[in-house]
């Protein structure tokens, strides 16, 4: 017979099953426990860091804090079937664990990878005994829910929509493309973000000075070079799992020469990229070499400077405004298409993100140095607004101003103005400058690409 006792299972089951299911205790429980507490402390760091309230969670600002929509579903214990959405090391899998302490309904973890069809259909049955013996609802956390197909999904969906299962979806992958339209209808989606440097950086500070889980438990005294941190936070690319990670590789590689500080080298071993220098001095000198080297036609050295940028944690979003500009200032209309292909890569940053949209942006950049080059888009503008600003103020020719309100007419405006449209030709001989500017020219082509033909014909005229 089970004992009736502490160890029974009216006094231990009520926590477990009320979190995770319909877990049985017994007397084992206790080696259980301790097994437990062992494997917590010989867990890799990231492990033992896991935050244990919502306070503790960097970043995710937008959704955790105080008064955003999900802290205040998961505090209220309302939260209903959603998705969290986002890269890897941003707290899908730490929030639906804080849900799972702090709900009244079941809580049932699940993984995409190793389940299947079958364990959905156990989860769902236990749901069922659940709510009818104790009218407890159940939590379903399906991590890498894009690994399930579309049957798989297919089998949640009536659960889901019955309200049987709560569903919280965890994916790095995104859900408009991997979850099918019925299921992510029924949810809501919140979205993660890449946590900053400055969250990682606090991460970083917390697990050197955490007591207990951190790299200071046992009373060890471990520092860190700025320097290192600094790297550490920046090339982790917002993953706060690869930033623990490789500040514990970092701190045993310093352990094995028998210092108690990281060092920057341990940091670039750790993480196996070495530190690229890019302090304020090299963002305006190699941005500068950027330009220059595709306005120079070198399209080699204009890959160079970004991958020297990209490696540096430049932002994607400048290097893609820089070329934009540099498309027309000194392209132009020598290849009409080189500002359409910046613009793409811009809009590629935006809607990609890195790492893959570092292809985007090489495309471009080879793409326009190897175009050809002509600034007389740049110098048109700017002659003209040198005349704006240092001539009289011109008036509008009378046969260029708007006849169309009432009045206009009986002042002369439009009078004279011959419409273009009306010649076989589609062209007339007509004044649009101001008269006091008029034999003024302010865009002359060039003798390069798409603009060696508008010279021709303005040869010809």
């Amino acid at each position: 017979m089970r004992p009736s006792g502490p160890l029974g299972r009216n006094a231990c089951q009520g926590v477990a099953a009320s979190r995770y299911g319909d877990g049985v205790a017994s007397g084992d429980d206790l080696f259980s426990q301790a097994a437990d507490q062992r494997t917590a402390a010989s867990a890799p760091l990231a492990s033992r860091m896991r935050p244990r309230t919502l306070d503790e969670i960097v970043g995710q600002q937008h959704l955790l804090g105080p008064g955003k929509p999900l802290r205040a579903l998961i505090e209220a214990d309302r939260l209903s079937s959603c998705i969290l959405w986002g890269p890897a090391g941003t707290g899908k899998t730490t929030i639906a664990r804080l849900v799972a302490t702090a709900t009244a309904k079941a809580f049932e973890p699940m993984s995409a990878v190793t389940a299947g069809v079958k364990e959905v259909r156990e989860v769902v049955q236990r749901a069922r005994t659940r709510l009818g013996e104790r009218a407890q609802g159940t939590i379903l956390f399906l991590d890498e829910i894009h690994r399930f197909n579309r049957t798989q999904q297919d089998a949640l969906l009536p659960h889901v929509e019955e309200g049987l299962l709560t569903l919280i979806g965890a994916t790095t992958e995104n859900p408009f493309f991997e979850v099918n339209g019925p299921l992510r209808s029924r949810s809501t989606l919140f979205r993660l973000e890449a946590l900053s440097t400055d969250d990682l950086r606090a991460l970083i500070d917390r697990a050197l000075s955490e007591p207990a889980r951190g790299l200071a438990a046992g009373g060890r005294v471990i520092t860190i070079d700025e320097e290192a941190a600094a790297h550490l936070a920046a090339r982790s690319d917002g993953d706060a799992r690869a930033a623990l990670n490789g500040l514990e590789v970092a701190a045993a590689l310093a352990a094995e020469d028998g210092r108690a500080t990281i060092t920057l080298e341990d940091a670039e071993t750790a993480i196996n990229l070495r530190a690229v220098r890019y302090g304020r001095d090299e963002h305006y000198d190699v941005i500068s070499a950027f330009i220059k080297s595709i306005r120079g036609s070198d399209p080699d050295a204009g890959v160079y400077w970004l991958a020297r940028m990209l490696e540096a944690g430049e932002d994607a979003r400048f290097i893609a405004r820089r070329l934009v500009i540099l498309a027309s200032e000194d392209i132009g209309i020598a290849d009409p298409m080189a500002l359409v292909v910046a613009t793409a890569a811009a809009h590629a940053v935006e809607y990609v993100g890195l790492p893959e949209a570092q292809l985007n942006l090489a495309e471009a950049v080879i793409y326009l140095a190897t175009a050809p080059k002509s600034n007389r888009t740049a110098m048109a503008i700017w002659r003209a607004r040198e005349d704006v600003r240092n001539g009289p103020s011109a008036e509008v020719p009378v046969h260029l101003r708007d006849a169309h309100y009432q009045g206009a007419k009986s002042l002369g405006h439009g009078k004279g103005y011959v419409y273009p449209h009306d010649d076989p030709s589609g062209w007339v001989a007509q004044q649009y400058k101001p008269s006091e500017l008029e034999g003024r020219r302010y865009y002359e082509p060039s003798p390069h690409g798409a603009e060696a033909r508008l010279r021709r014909e303005d040869d010809e005229d």
